[in-house]
Parts: C-alpha cells; structure tokens; sequence
C-alpha cells in the first residue's frame, strides 16, 4: 500500500514538475540590428516557461525559415553576394507548432572593413591606426 502510495505521489509530482517547464511564447533577442553576408548570423530565440523563467533554444526546439539563405542550427549564413536589403525569418516551436514568431532583419550594406582601436589608442584617447610621432613604425 504505501508503495502505492509513494508511487501515485512521485505521477503527481512528476506532471506538476512537466507543467511547469511548459514553453508559454517565443520571443526574439537578436545580439544584432542587422545581418552579415558570408558569416554565421546567430538568431537568438527564448522561450518564456509557465513559471517566468526564461529558456535558450536551439534547432532541438525550433523550427527556423527564411526567406534568404540557410540555417546551420540557429546559425544564418547569408551568401556574399545575397542584394537584398532585409530578410523575414520565422522560428515556430516543434513541440507546439501554434507557437511562432516571425521577424524582419536588415542586412548591414557597408562593408566590415572598419579599423578598432588597439588598447594604445584607447589608452591614449587617439584614432584608430594613428600613429604618435613617438611610436616606432
């Protein structure tokens, strides 16, 4: 009887732990305003649990669409020489399919070829590749 008991107690306690891990919403939190071409453009998507927690997602849990280039797990690779201006990508969640989000993301249009600051040039307030008359070439 009382493994009976116990047993019907650790059902109870093992739906309620299940409820509790339940994914309510998706939501994005991009690391980015706009995407790359050429590189791995990480698409960050959480999910809010029933208990307000807050859950990373991955491939596992989600299924990822775009309307430009191709996913490799939460990775968007856009091509070199991809001539949009924006992208829509849609995450929907596998295990409730009723659970999507779709988001626009625009495409950076100048190129990376920026010059940041060495720890010298922030250390001494100058310009990126400027060089002191004190500094060796």
């Amino acid at each position: 009887m009382n493994k009976f008991i116990l047993t019907i107690f650790l059902v109870f306690l093992a739906a309620a732990f299940a409820q509790a891990q339940k994914i309510d919403s998706i939501f994005f939190h991009l690391y980015t305003d706009s995407l790359k071409k050429a590189v791995h453009n990480y698409i960050n998507v959480d999910g809010k649990l029933s208990n307000g927690r807050w859950l990373p997602l991955t491939e596992k849990e989600i299924k990822f669409q775009s309307s430009a280039g191709q996913f490799e797990g939460n990775d968007l690779i856009l091509p070199a020489d991809f001539s949009g201006e924006k992208v829509t990508v849609t995450a929907t969640l596998k295990s409730n399919p009723a659970l999507q989000k779709t988001i626009t993301i625009w495409v950076k249009k100048k190129p990376d070829d920026e010059l940041l600051p060495s720890k010298e040039d922030i250390l001494y307030n100058r310009q990126p590749g400027k060089r002191s008359r004190h500094q060796s070439p």
